[in-house]
C-alpha cells in the first residue's frame, strides 16, 4: 500500500496559518528578516528549526562538521543523516519545514577572517558553538566587524539541573546571552536535550522578539 500523498501548501496558505494565531500579521515582517547562525549542533540546530517554523524568511548557516550518532539525542539530525555534512542536512530538513524559507548554507569553520563575509548582511548573528574560545571569538568579531548586527550568545545549558536556571539576560542592546552562564559540558555533567532545547528556546525566542519589536527590543 502506498502511503499518503504529499500535501501541497501555498505560500499564501502557510502566511494564513501563522498569522491566524497571532494578534497581528507577522508573516510578512518575519519574511524579511535575515538571521545568521554559527554551529549547527544542539544549540543551532534547534535554534533554525524553531525559526523557519515561525516563518523567518532568510538564514545564513555555517558548520564545518559532520553528523555523528552521538548527536542525535539533542540536534534534530535523525540516524539517516549521519556522516552526512551538518549544514546541507539541516538545510534539507529546514526545507521540509518550510519550504519558502531562504537558506543559504556553508560548509566552513567559521573564523574571525571571515565573519564579515558570511553573516555581513545578517540583522542578528546567533552563536552557537561548543567551545568558549569559539563563543568569544565569534561574538567579538560580529560585534567589531558588523556594526548593524545584534548578536544572541548561548552559555551554560549543559546536565540535568533546574530548567528554569536558563534565562535570557540582555547586556546591551547589541549583545543577548542566554543559559545558567555556569553549567558546562567539560565539566563532566553532559548534554542532554531537554536543557539544550531550552536554551536554543530562549535564544529563538529573543531573536523573533527583537524582529517583531525592533524599536522597543534592542531599549531594554
Amino acid at each position: 500500500m502506498c502511503g499518503p500523498e504529499k500535501m501541497k501548501i501555498t505560500e499564501a496558505e502557510l502566511e494564513e496559518a501563522l498569522d491566524s494565531r497571532s494578534d497581528k500579521p507577522i508573516y510578512r515582517i518575519l519574511k524579511e528578516a535575515r538571521i545568521g547562525i554559527a554551529g549547527l549542533g544542539g544549540l543551532g540546530s534547534n535554534i533554525a528549526s524553531a525559526l523557519v517554523r515561525n516563518g523567518v524568511g532568510h538564514l545564513v548557516i555555517a558548520d564545518f562538521d559532520v553528523v555523528e550518532l552521538s548527536n542525535i539525542n539533542r540536534q534534530v539530525y535523525t540516524p539517516a543523516h549521519v556522516g552526512m555534512e551538518k549544514a546541507p542536512a539541516l538545510r534539507r530538513i529546514l526545507s521540509e519545514i518550510n519550504p519558502f524559507c531562504e537558506i543559504e548554507d556553508h560548509v566552513t569553520r567559521v573564523t574571525e577572517e571571515n565573519v564579515q563575509v558570511l553573516f555581513g548582511r545578517c540583522d542578528i548573528v546567533i552563536e552557537a558553538f561548543d567551545i568558549p574560545e569559539q563563543k568569544a571569538m565569534l561574538v567579538n568579531a560580529v560585534l567589531e566587524k558588523i556594526p548593524s548586527a545584534i548578536v544572541i550568545s548561548g552559555s551554560g545549558m549543559a546536565g540535568y539541573g533546574n530548567a528554569n536556571a536558563i534565562k535570557t539576560r540582555i547586556v546591551n542592546r547589541r549583545l543577548t546571552i542566554c543559559g545558567d552562564g555556569t553549567t558546562d559540558v567539560a565539566d563532566g555533567v553532559g548534554l542532554t536535550a531537554s536543557r539544550v532545547i531550552i536554551c536554543a528556546g530562549h535564544m529563538a525566542s529573543r531573536a523573533i522578539e527583537l524582529i517583531l519589536n525592533k524599536e522597543t527590543a534592542i531599549k531594554e
